[in-house]
C-alpha cells in the first residue's frame, strides 16, 4: 500500500476526513506502526491515555471486564481508536485487544497537537468537530437522564 492509499483510507474515518490534504500528509509520515498478533493487548482499562490508533488491518475487541467474556465491540479497519486521547489525557474505560493478526497506527498525542497547530485551518475544523461530540453526548446524557425521572 502506499501512502496515497493510506491517506485516502484515513479520510474514511470522520474526523480525519475533514483534515487538509498537508495535514493528512503529516499525520501518515507521524504515526507509528505497530503489529499485533492476536490475543496482544493494544492497552488496558484504566491506563493512561497518551494517543489513539487508527486500525488499518485486523480487528481489535473493546471489552468492559477482563474475565473471560466476549469483546462488548469488535472494530475493523479503518477505526480510529481512542479518539478523546488525542485531545486530552484520560484513563482507557476498556481494554483493547487484537482479534487476530493487526495493524494500528498510534498517534500520539502530542504529534497530533504539533499537527493542528502547523494546520491552523485544520485545527479550526477539529475544534468544531469536537464540538459537535461535546454537544451530541450532552443531548444524550440529557435525554437519557430525563427517561429515568
Amino acid at each position: 500500500m502506499t501512502l496515497d492509499d493510506d491517506i485516502d483510507n484515513l479520510t474514511r474515518i470522520p474526523l480525519f476526513a475533514i483534515f487538509e490534504a498537508a495535514a493528512l500528509r503529516n499525520l501518515a509520515f507521524a504515526s507509528e506502526t505497530r503489529l499485533l498478533r492476536a490475543g496482544d493487548v493494544l492497552f488496558r482499562r484504566g491506563e493512561e491515555s497518551d494517543g489513539g490508533y487508527i486500525l488499518t488491518m485486523g480487528s481489535v475487541g473493546l471489552a468492559t471486564h477482563e474475565d473471560g467474556r466476549p469483546p462488548a465491540h469488535i472494530l475493523r479497519p479503518w477505526a480510529l481508536i481512542g479518539e478523546m486521547a488525542l485531545v486530552a489525557p484520560s484513563t482507557r474505560p476498556v481494554t483493547a485487544r487484537a482479534m487476530e493478526p493487526t495493524t494500528v497506527l498510534k498517534i500520539g498525542r502530542a504529534i497530533f497537537h504539533q499537527i493542528l497547530e502547523q494546520h491552523p485551518a485544520t485545527a479550526a475544523r477539529a475544534r468544531d468537530f469536537f464540538r459537535e461530540r461535546l454537544v451530541d453526548f450532552s443531548r444524550h446524557a440529557a435525554s437519557g437522564l430525563a427517561s429515568h425521572e
